[in-house]
């Protein structure tokens, strides 16, 4: 079965509805053995270390400037059973407003659609059917947008109140150099819907470049962006439905 963008997208934020779990307080350190001579694996772990903790400074620098991003994305959506992959490509929009984040994909291709989050809704537009479904997210709002801003303006902090975070090391992506950050949901219930989730991330910037969300099963969705542009102004049209003629609207409960 090819994998759908659209809802894809639209499953994935109602994920993040299921809440993001409040920080895990710190238990107590165990008393440390003398250890005069490091050993190989302590000391890429004592590096690791460092440069996860020099990444998040960096992240929390760079997000009390950020206010949007704009650019193109390729979405690959794997299915394990079949090992059937589909890809799909198109543009996002991303900003933080006054009232919280706005958020819109524009999908190309034989069946185009757009997807937007606005104000506690999200809608989808499937343009061949003339239809929009609607949902409005209001009681989960923060939790939602906080996954929206995975890699698009979250600081390190964001990131270790709700995951693990671990460090894979560096990749460089698009020419750029990353951090690649495996993280792992605090939340029960996010991680039966995604076990891991990996983000390659320009520390510099706070902008994601690669993200890849696994499921339990074995399934995943690869999202990387390119032309990516930083803090300039966004029409207010990108976060709109362009629609035409008569549609139908539902409103799955």
């Amino acid at each position: 079965m090819k994998g759908n963008l659209a809802l894809s997208i639209l499953f994935v934020l109602l994920a993040a509805a299921t809440g993001i779990a409040q920080p895990k307080i710190a238990s107590a350190k165990p008393r440390q053995t003398a250890n005069p001579t490091p050993t190989a694996d302590q000391a890429v772990t004592a590096n690791s270390t460092n440069d996860l903790n020099t990444v998040l400074a960096k992240m929390n620098h760079s997000a009390a400037g950020f206010k949007s991003a704009q650019g193109d994305f390729e979405y690959v959506t794997y299915q394990k059973l079949g090992d059937d992959k589909d890809t799909q490509n198109g543009h996002i929009y991303f900003r933080r407003t006054n009232k919280g984040v706005d958020a819109a994909f524009e999908i190309e291709g034989p069946a185009p659609k757009q997807v937007v989050y606005k104000n506690g809704k999200l809608q989808l537009y499937e343009k061949n059917i003339n239809q929009v479904t609607e949902r409005t997210v209001d009681k989960n709002k923060a939790d939602i947008e906080a996954f929206l801003s995975l890699g698009f303006g979250a600081s390190g902090d964001d990131l270790q109140r709700a995951y693990d975070v671990k460090m894979d090391g560096w990749e460089t992506v698009g020419g750029v150099k990353t951090a690649k950050l495996a993280l792992t949901p605090k939340n029960e219930k996010m991680r039966q819907t995604y076990n891991k989730i990996v983000l390659w991330i320009d520390p510099e910037k706070d902008i994601l470049l690669q993200q890849q969300f696994f499921e339990p099963s074995g399934d995943y969705r690869l999202a990387h962006y390119t032309n990516m542009k930083l803090n300039g102004n966004i029409s207010d049209d990108k976060f709109r439905l362009k629609t035409s003629g008569k549609v139908t609207t539902i409103r799955p409960q």
